[in-house]
């Protein structure tokens, strides 16, 4: 039985009736659930009721020891300040978008005199123009490979004058016109970059009209390499219209987005209709639903991809309500600039729509589970194997890999890298700058493994808890973690010293170690 704690009972007692946004934080002072709250008092409050509504929320509260309270003007700062905690501080008990990363967009350099255009995962405030997010970057370097057949875009880095004596292989090969020795003035590069703006908004059949004038124009003038150039431009937009299909009068502009959902992910699919047609679809994982509403899961999305998505249409439709949609509607317009509708609708075209992307949610979830299940039974066999081959005492679910490396004898680094469950676990990863020896593998090994093993020392000892630090705690908890396995980068020879190291934390019985001597393509384990 769940018993609130006394300092959490006192906290309780002074809580304002404002809006704003909590911040409960565990043991060591780190933020491990943001929400927002018209009344903080009475949404905080019901996380301690004798009964929560979820599992998820029993877990989190047993983890709770303390609160932080900041008050704000409004529901809507409440949801602003929300979201940028969340993005912040990644806590563990919010829903968020699966793999943490950012995604791609096609980023128009429209503040350049010539523009060029590249994929790039940071979205700015630099008068670019943005396209995106999108989950491929795959997919988006192939839209890229087709649209520049249609508009020979720049990807160069060289400053146009008009006035360099030659061009480059891509002027040769008809996929740029050549701004740099002035066969096309700015103007005119201009021009063509519109274009490809507005085929990328979703006017294509402008786009398709100008292309097949210009080629029946060469054609009567009887230049027939421009007129094959254009018939081939033709071909590449058919091949992306292809994709895109008709839904709705020419003006609309407009995101469906429906989602399915298991007992702890969920995925949304977005279907993007700008000036009446279709022209993408894009599916994103959210981990961390398990036991919420399926309003907070599609709000919570909402907020995190609108709030990094490079264009907000006027209206968006979803397949069941949100309980702040008028807050989320505000927000929407302020990110637009103008007048953001959000629509559940009850019948018709747009339910058909709906309907649709639901069931593409569905179907894209079970083909990734069959993945998932494929992927953790192909895990399970390479550990069992590793295990065996190694003579492990248990299968590696933390292998932790250690190489040295130096610029000619000098700058000696050493670097850990970590698989946790077969994959990379880059935020465990580390970099060690080499203090006590020069050119000497050896030595420097012997250093770097000294230095881990002493942090997984003191962090037990207690000596990373100074409350100086809250803000390394996360980070510094991975030291404490033994690896199932040590691999060393080399021979014999390291693996004798990554053993003596071990004995001298004695810790030689507790973590086994092996050395791949990765020329020979041989490895090494102890006694054998």
């Amino acid at each position: 039985m769940y018993e609130t704690p006394e300092r959490i009972k006192e906290l309780l007692k002074n809580l304002p009736t404002k809006p704003g946004v909590y911040l409960h934080k565990d043991q060591q002072g780190t933020i491990i659930y943001v929400g927002k709250a018209k009344n903080l008092r009475n949404r905080v409050r019901s996380y301690f009721r004798k009964k929560v509504d979820s599992v998820k929320t029993e877990r989190l509260r047993q983890n709770i020891h303390d609160i932080e309270i900041i008050t704000v003007g409004s529901e809507l700062e409440a949801l602003l300040l929300e979201n940028t905690l969340i993005k912040k501080h990644k806590p563990h008990y919010n829903i968020r978008l699966k793999d943490d990363k950012r995604y791609p967009y096609i980023k128009i350099h429209w503040q350049d005199d010539f523009p060029k255009v590249t994929v790039t995962r940071n979205m700015r405030r630099d008068g670019a123009k943005y396209f995106g997010p999108y989950t491929s970057v795959w997919a988006v370097h192939e839209t890229l490979d087709l649209l520049r057949r249609i508009f020979p875009f720049l990807t160069c880095d060289r400053t146009i004058t008009g006035n360099d004596p030659r061009a480059c292989l891509y002027f040769d090969i008809k996929l740029c016109n050549g701004p740099c020795i002035g066969a096309v003035d700015k103007a005119q590069y201009r021009a063509m970059i519109g274009g490809l703006i507005d085929f990328l908004n979703g006017k294509s059949d402008d786009v398709q009209k100008q292309v097949k004038e210009k080629m029946l124009a060469a054609a009567e003038k009887l230049e027939f390499e421009a007129a094959a150039r254009y018939r081939d431009q033709l071909k590449a937009i058919d091949k992306i219209v292809a994709k895109q299909k008709v839904f709705s009068n020419a003006s609309t502009d407009q995101d469906i987005i429906a989602f399915a959902r298991d007992e702890n992910d969920a995925c949304v699919q977005i279907f993007f209709i700008r000036h009446g047609k279709m022209i993408g679809r894009e599916y994103f994982l959210l981990e961390n639903t398990e036991g919420e509403k399926d309003a907070d899961v599609i709000q919570d999305f909402m907020t995190q991809f609108y709030d990094s998505a490079a264009h907000v249409p006027r209206e968006v439709i979803l397949q069941s309500e949100i309980d702040e949609l008028r807050i989320v509607e505000q927000w929407l317009k302020q990110k637009r600039g103008t007048k953001v509708t959000i629509e559940i609708p009850q019948r018709g075209k747009k339910k058909e729509l709906v309907e649709m992307a639901v069931t593409n949610a569905s179907d894209t979830l079970a083909t990734l589970r069959q993945q998932w299940a494929s992927d953790r039974s192909k895990h399970t066999t390479a550990m069992n194997e590793l295990k065996e081959a190694l003579g492990l005492p248990r299968q590696p679910a933390r292998i932790e890999c250690y190489d040295i490396a130096h610029t000619q004898g000098q700058y000696t680094v050493g670097s850990m890298i970590v698989f946790v469950q077969g994959a990379p676990r880059k935020s465990d990863y580390r970099k060690f700058n080499v203090q006590t020896v020069g050119n000497d593998d050896y030595g420097a090994m012997t250093e770097v493994l000294t230095r881990r093993f002493e942090r997984y020392r003191d962090t037990l000892a207690g000596e990373l808890h100074d409350p100086k630090q809250i803000g390394k705690r996360k980070k510094e908890t991975a030291w404490a973690i033994l690896p199932d396995l040590l691999l060393i980068d080399g021979g014999k020879g390291q693996l004798r010293m990554a053993k003596e190291v071990l004995e001298k934390f004695d810790l030689v019985d507790a973590v086994p170690v092996a050395a791949l001597a990765k020329r020979e393509e041989e490895v090494f384990v102890p006694d054998r």
